[in-house]
């Protein structure tokens, strides 16, 4: 699966978390978010969650005031995407105990640190939540040690 950007926004259009893993300049960067945002949040719930944008296709799943929206190739399969967004909003609930837009936002490294665990160059590597999260326990355990 060629994933090539991840993005979290809330209601408001605001991005919280924006993955790319493919090379994009800056200003196309904004573009490309300020665009792909506001066609998804213009949708109701009732339209499809996905849509073609240029070179490749957008799916997006909403979560509470999240949107969870990933930019993949044309020939990727839709259903594999939205329930690899599923299995990442489990593997950040598993982590942050019921996820929300605070927990991202002040916890962005881990957040990263996660996908990181999950996604390699734009290929899913890893869906076993404990195994994408045993780096984090390994380093959270160090932390409270140093105290």
């Amino acid at each position: 699966m060629a994933i090539k950007f991840l993005l979290l926004v809330n209601k408001q259009g605001q991005t919280r978390l924006a993955q790319y893993y493919e090379y994009v300049t800056l200003d196309e960067r904004v573009v490309t978010e300020a665009e792909i945002i506001r066609k998804c949040l213009g949708r109701n719930e009732t339209q499809c969650s996905f849509m073609e944008y240029k070179h490749f296709r957008v799916i997006y799943r909403r979560y509470a005031s999240l949107y969870f929206i990933l930019g993949v190739d044309s020939t990727e399969n839709e259903l594999a995407v939205l329930e690899f967004i599923h299995n990442v909003v489990e593997t950040f609930d598993r982590y942050f105990n019921n996820v929300c837009e605070l927990d991202i936002m002040f916890n962005l490294e881990k957040a990263h640190m996660i996908l990181d665990e999950m996604v390699m160059s734009g290929e899913i590597v890893e869906t076993n939540k404990a195994r994408a999260l045993a780096p984090l326990a390994v380093m959270d355990q160090a932390a409270s040690q140093g105290r």
